[in-house]
């Protein structure tokens, strides 16, 4: 910067139009304008003079490059922005002041010096104010000064740096792309409703599946999802929207459309979050929540469950009672008591073997059948021919028919069929189409035993398989003891043995 006696010569009338110019008005009245080619601020135009005031007063960074050179002058506010290169830029011109951008201002002074404006808005640029290159983003607006006889003779520039707002608005981009990548991505729905009608602005895929993937955005609730309207969230938003209080509910019941145009009972657990602006005031309500239909159904069933399972071992219980009572009452021995009674509950327990591996939710007909014969061994077992289609027992089925067949079993092994070398038994059962609906029919037939004694006819066994089993089954029950063994059969309709509902007495 060169300041020496040239830059004061002259009457001080000749500076006044510097007024109150602050730091750089003073640097101007010293500096040497003649050792540029503005010359003396004497020999100053009066255009050159008006501008320069003008922009001392403004306290936007403005800065004039004068003449086909682009000689610099500027105000206190630009030497804030230009940094470390203040005070050396005042009287330099513009290439030389700024070399690492002279190309961009060569252009700016070919544009202005032909009357023409430029404007830039958060134009970037690499420049070096403290020592090392940065990159800088600013406003630029460009225009002509023109001379007395009004033609360009120079270019004002207004130079607004943005730096520290573009930075900001990059970080904030980041971030919002950042939490719209988690709001996306997560696992739980979300939505965000605004303004008192609770206009869906945002949603995520999640939410979008919950709804039936429904367009619904810029809608508000009430007329996206009119199905809820009478089920009481549209009150519930409004509570938050007025006291601005969060709300959360577990396990809510909801009832929502499905693509289908069916009506699909799902449960929820959720939050409305009030988003407030800087006055407090509610603007928005945040919705977040999940999903848990299939964990309430797995409660609600687990519940079920566990009361059938204390209302089966109560029959249970009851079952063996019965059994004991009923056993002793026929018997001649303890040891015969024992055996008969160790029995019976062992065949209950098989069946709730296999109804515990199925959650008591019933068990297939052929593994009731298989464990209530599971007790034959080796020749006897493979004499014991099964057939019959898919049939799926309730439990009191399952229970009912292996005491039944229990009983069937342990007689073929004393008294029938198998109490021999040659004998077999063959069980078969079907379900057929009925005048009343569809019946099943389950037929216990032995063939190459020895006639059944009259004893085996009146004992607890005949009376479980006879009486017990039809009145559980809502069926029939018919014994025939044949010169080639004993047949039994049962009927029962198909609802009475599927049943078997957990609720069921």
């Amino acid at each position: 910067m060169n300041v020496g006696l040239g830059g004061i010569r002259g009457d001080a009338a000749d500076y006044e139009f510097l007024g109150n110019g602050g730091e750089l008005g003073a640097l101007i009245r010293t500096y040497d304008w003649a050792s540029t080619p503005l010359g003396p601020v004497a020999e100053w135009p009066g255009c050159l003079k008006t501008a320069t005031s003008l922009l001392l007063q403004s306290p936007v960074p403005i800065v004039m490059l004068w003449g086909v050179e682009g000689v610099m002058i500027y105000n206190d506010a630009y030497s804030v922005f230009a940094g470390s290169r203040h005070p050396q830029l005042l009287g330099s011109n513009v290439r030389e002041g700024w070399v690492e951008v002279a190309d961009f201002n060569d252009n700016v002074m070919k544009v202005g010096l032909a009357g023409g404006t430029l404007a830039y808005r958060d134009q970037e640029l690499t420049l070096h104010r403290k020592g090392f290159p940065e990159p800088v983003w600013m406003d630029l607006d460009y225009s002509p000064v023109l001379d007395e006889h009004g033609k360009p003779a120079g270019v004002i520039a207004i130079v607004v740096e943005t730096t520290e707002r573009v930075l900001l608005d990059r970080r904030n981009a980041a971030e919002h792309e950042r939490l719209q990548k988690l709001f996306e991505q997560a696992p739980t729905f979300m939505a965000m409703l605004n303004g008192p009608e609770h206009r869906f602005v945002l949603l995520n895929p999640e939410y979008r599946q919950l709804i039936a993937n429904r367009d619904v955005l810029g809608k508000p609730v009430a007329e996206a999802l009119p199905e809820i309207t009478s089920q009481g969230f549209i009150e519930l938003l409004d509570g938050v929207f007025q006291t601005g209080e969060a709300v959360s509910r577990y396990s809510e019941k909801i009832l929502l459309q499905q693509s289908d145009g069916r009506v699909e009972e799902r449960y929820l657990d959720f939050v409305y979050q009030p988003i407030k602006n800087d006055d407090g005031e509610v603007t928005n309500i945040f919705v977040q929540g999940s999903d848990v239909t299939e964990r309430v159904r797995a409660e609600n069933h687990q519940k079920l469950l566990i009361n059938e399972l204390n209302h089966r071992v109560k029959n249970t219980l009851a079952s063996v009672q019965s059994i004991v009572v009923q056993t002793l009452r026929g018997v001649q021995s303890k040891e015969e008591a024992s055996t008969d009674i160790s029995g019976r509950i062992l065949a209950l327990s098989r069946a709730h073997d296999v109804l515990t591996n199925e959650n008591w939710d019933g068990a297939e007909l052929v593994d009731v059948v298989t464990a209530s014969i599971a007790a034959f061994a080796g020749p006897q077992r493979s004499r014991v021919l099964i057939s019959g289609p898919a049939i799926r027992l309730g439990p009191r089925a399952a229970l009912s028919l292996s005491l039944a067949l229990h009983e069937l079993s342990t007689n073929a092994a004393k008294y029938g069929a198998l109490s021999n070398d040659t004998g077999s038994v063959d069980i078969q059962w079907d379900v057929a189409q009925g005048k009343e609906g569809k019946t099943f029919t389950l037929v216990w037939r032995e063939n190459g035993g020895p006639p059944a004694p009259a004893s085996l006819r009146q004992g607890f066994g005949s009376k479980l398989i006879l009486r017990v089993l039809p009145t559980e089954l809502g069926g029939t029950a018919s014994m025939d003891y044949a010169e080639h063994g004993l047949v039994f059969t049962l009927e029962a309709p198909v609802d009475a043995i599927h049943d078997e509902s957990l609720t069921s007495a």
